[in-house]
């Protein structure tokens, strides 16, 4: 959660907020973190005036991002371990199981044991108790994290589409108020994503029933937001 005089960025996993966070800190005077990984609820009452503005992606392309991303990690984070069965499953047993969830109570009690039990200032940064309400909501992990990170009933918000960074960024911003200096117009330019992870196109990692699972478990995300898969 970044804090500037016009807005409150909301970042959502693996859905390009490194990158922002990295420009709002370089670009924006006065620009602070107020915590990682934080949802709209823990806003701040003195900033419940602000509008607040977070990124989205495909969601297909998000389970190959966090897939990508933990198998190459020395020490992958518990979620992984949890949904991989220690890395013995691959993408397709283990997105199945992330997808699943919501309905498998003995693995997410698993996780709510393992995970910490209050926030932190890194990783995942989703305690256990956050995650429980998961259970019975028939949503997949990405749309329920979408729904966790965004829901509430204080300030504005506005999402735009990680697929269309800078333009939307710089969307964003405008619709807050928030000047652009060319300091940020050149990061917005020229600077790499963060945190990407390396992997092939993301519709080679999946076959149709796993493709087709996605799309009933997010699809409050996908109709949304427009998204569709590309093979």
């Amino acid at each position: 959660m970044i804090v500037t005089d016009h807005f409150v960025f909301l970042h959502l996993h693996k859905s390009g907020g490194s990158f922002v966070n990295e420009c709002l800190q370089r670009c924006v005077p006065g620009a602070r973190q107020l915590g990682y990984h934080l949802p709209r609820r823990l806003i701040p009452e003195a900033f419940a005036q602000l509008p607040a503005i977070g990124l989205v992606r495909n969601p297909w392309s998000y389970y190959v991002s966090w897939y990508s991303f933990q198998r190459q990690r020395p020490q992958p984070n518990a979620l992984f371990r949890i949904l991989s069965d220690g890395g013995r499953l691959d993408f397709n047993g283990t997105i199945h199981n992330m997808l699943d969830l919501c309905e498998n109570d003995a693995m997410l009690s698993q996780l709510v044991d393992i995970l910490p039990r209050q926030y932190g200032s890194q990783g995942l940064n989703l305690p256990g108790f956050a995650l429980a309400p998961i259970r019975g909501s028939h949503l997949g992990f990405y749309s329920y994290l979408y729904e966790y990170m965004y829901a509430g009933t204080t300030n504005t918000l506005r999402v735009g589409r990680m697929e269309g960074l800078p333009g939307e960024l710089l969307d964003l911003f405008a619709s807050t108020g928030q000047p652009v200096s060319d300091d940020m117009r050149e990061y917005l330019r020229s600077a790499p994503p963060k945190n990407r992870s390396q992997h092939a196109p993301y519709g080679s990692y999946y076959d149709s029933a796993l493709r087709d699972r996605v799309a009933a478990r997010d699809a409050r995300v996908i109709g949304q937001y427009g998204y569709s898969f590309e093979a």
